[in-house]
């Protein structure tokens, strides 16, 4: 039943319980339980909003970069992601396999913000060899969501 309600709620987090229930087969305090219980084993880690920031007004630069670096010893990657991640500016940090080893997400107000923070701060730490900045200039899909797709009726045509 897990798999079956993290699936439903990754896709729609505003469900209600009832509705939930009702599609699972199962009762709302049983969905309810599991929810907690899945929360406090820290398989959900949040509920968010997705936003298509190019529809409001407000000015943000989303950039992907690239970072190579040298692991430390005893502690590989994972302490050097951890001071990258704790920035708030960073969206998002993955440990990668191929030509470069750390993804970074990160927003900005300006391309000279976010360039600013690649060079003066995550360029800079020890153990970074390289960074490629990326950036993000327009989303057509995010988090499984289409993004600007035109809204089509679905409803049949009923003619008299």
């Amino acid at each position: 039943m897990r798999e079956k309600i993290l699936n439903y709620i990754e896709k729609n987090s505003r469900v209600e319980l009832k509705e939930l229930a009702v599609l699972l087969g199962t009762t709302e305090a049983e969905i309810t339980q599991e929810l907690a219980d899945m929360e406090a084993e820290g398989i959900i880690c949040g509920y968010h909003t997705l936003i298509d920031w190019d529809k409001v007004t407000t000015d943000r630069v989303n950039a992907l970069i690239e970072v190579r670096v040298t692991p430390q010893r005893d502690l590989g990657f994972d302490a050097i992601a951890e001071r990258i991640y704790k920035y708030p500016e960073v969206n998002a940090t993955y440990l990668m396999a191929g030509g470069f080893d750390l993804l970074v997400s990160l927003e900005g107000k300006t391309l000279r913000e976010v360039s600013n923070f690649v060079a003066q701060k995550l360029a800079t730490l020890e153990y970074v060899i390289s960074t490629t900045t990326h950036f993000v200039l327009k989303k057509y899909k995010d988090h499984g969501t289409i993004l600007n797709a035109e809204n089509t009726d679905e409803r049949m045509l009923m003619t008299p």
